[in-house]
């Protein structure tokens, strides 16, 4: 059994001890934390939560307790069911809420489940907010309202609708052109919520033909729920057919796209977020971010309009937050995360796939030719395994020493960029491990960039196992 406490929220195996497994003693203690937080700091003063879940096995047991508690706490509960993480950070806005719960555990497998924590614009809560609320849950700091002030229980199915509502009325959004182009699409939603709101979505976009593949809500993932190209066998296998104009795959909770071109090739999840940066940019001047560890060619991509992209430390909350800063049009992580500021401040599936089509018709091309016009960098991604006692931190300071007279960022980690590939070394919150990614023009440049990084790092903390 594990349990993780981290400031994002919490997540575990379910079952088990107290303490030992994702179970009711612990989620009554942390809805709680979250609650008494919310609390204390919120200024919508609504007095509602709102709780939205993926489909996962364990979900409607989770989502008795966690409004179960909120009632407990005085909140008055606005319960949305199955919905999308995107969903829910949208309907926290829309009720004029003081908060929101998304119950996922996003790609992890089917025995996980979590608690994503949001504030009052439905954006999840920042590193001394999730402090605060290990802290309060740590020390048993709350207190339960009286007979008198016990919140209240609504059910609410009306926001998958909403949602898709708000995605077409979106400027660059063209449904017009989307239902000119006729498309035919394929969407793999591994047994979760994507395969209640992507057909609807699709639908009224216009898609002609719409092929549906794990699509039913039963939370028994058919296949690993991460979206790698690893896991998609199928779906590749399908749109090798060539029947197809495009096939969209995304997580448990939708708030992460990859695509499959219509030969049964990936398009590429780093390339997701580049793709709908490039039409973007295309319509509306501004500048781009992106996490560290994300391709190098959304950054090529915004030069080409004359414009400045902006990196970010690795986790939502620092890429929204260095956007606002930076007032980008858009942005997201490599990992298939799309953020567009018009929409709301969170990846969200939908809005990738609306904007993505309306590219793709604009550039009467096909996905194929689309992926080929954009530069061409490969991937690595290698760990770490180090011994607890190992001093993570005085090996990357080490690391940045060594290569001081290249492009340094020691925002997140130590990335090193060299002329033609980079590196990036960040230190696991939970175990003793050092992530490498590395990218180059070629998946042998990176792989070699990568390992002899990993080499490096053996050498100076002598207790490494690569």
């Amino acid at each position: 059994m594990a349990l993780i406490k981290s400031i994002s929220g919490i997540r575990g195996t379910i079952g088990g001890r107290a303490g030992d497994g994702l179970n009711p003693l612990d989620i009554v203690k942390f809805t709680s934390a979250y609650a008494t937080l919310i609390r204390r700091t919120c200024t919508a003063k609504s007095n509602k939560i709102v709780v939205g879940r993926d489909a996962r096995i364990s979900g409607a047991m989770v989502r008795n307790v966690v409004t179960g508690t909120l009632m407990g706490m005085g909140w008055d509960v606005v319960d949305i069911d199955l919905a999308s993480t995107p969903t829910t950070e949208l309907a926290v806005t829309m009720e004029g809420a003081d908060g929101g719960i998304i119950l996922t555990a996003s790609h992890n497998p089917r025995q996980w489940n979590a608690l994503k924590l949001l504030n009052e614009r439905g954006e999840f809560l920042n590193a001394d907010e999730g402090n605060e609320v290990l802290r309060i849950a740590e020390a048993e700091d709350f207190d339960y309202a009286d007979v008198d002030h016990i919140g209240s229980y609504r059910k609410d199915l009306t926001y998958n609708q909403k949602h898709i509502d708000s995605v077409l009325s979106l400027e660059l959004v063209d449904v017009e052109a989307i239902r000119k182009a006729g498309f035919r699409v394929a969407i793999d939603c591994v047994n979760s919520v994507g395969g209640i709101i992507l057909p609807q979505l699709l639908e009224q976009l216009g898609a002609t033909q719409i092929e549906k593949l794990y699509c039913e809500p039963t939370g028994d993932f058919k296949h690993n729920p991460e979206p790698l190209e690893k896991n998609l066998g199928d779906m590749m296998n399908l749109m090798k057919n060539g029947n197809l104009d495009i096939a969209f795959v995304v997580d448990p909770d939708v708030d992460r796209l990859v695509m499959i071109c219509e030969d049964g090739r990936m398009f590429g999840e780093e390339y997701t977020l580049v793709s709908v940066a490039d039409y973007v940019l295309k319509h509306t001047p501004g500048s781009t971010v992106s996490n560290l560890s994300s391709t190098r060619a959304l950054r090529d991509v915004t030069r080409r309009y004359g414009q400045e992209y902006f990196a970010a430390a690795v986790g939502e909350v620092n890429v929204t937050t260095q956007m606002k800063e930076v007032h980008a049009v858009i942005g997201g992580e490599g990992n298939g995360g799309v953020i567009y500021p018009d929409s709301h401040y969170g990846r969200d599936a939908l809005v990738g796939i609306a904007l993505f089509l309306s590219h793709l018709a604009h550039e009467g091309k096909k996905a194929s030719e689309l992926r080929a016009a954009y530069p061409s960098y490969f991937m690595a991604k290698n760990r770490i395994d180090l011994t607890p006692d190992t001093d993570v931190d005085a090996i990357l300071a080490k690391v940045k020493a060594l290569y001081r007279h290249e492009e340094v960022n020691d925002m997140d980690g130590v990335k090193i960029d060299f002329a033609d590939k980079w590196v990036h070394l960040r230190k696991s919150n939970t175990e003793p491990i050092i992530r490498v990614y590395s990218e180059a023009a070629t998946q042998e440049a990176a792989e070699a960039i990568g390992i002899e990084m990993m080499k490096v790092i053996a050498t100076l903390s002598g207790s490494a196992e690569c």
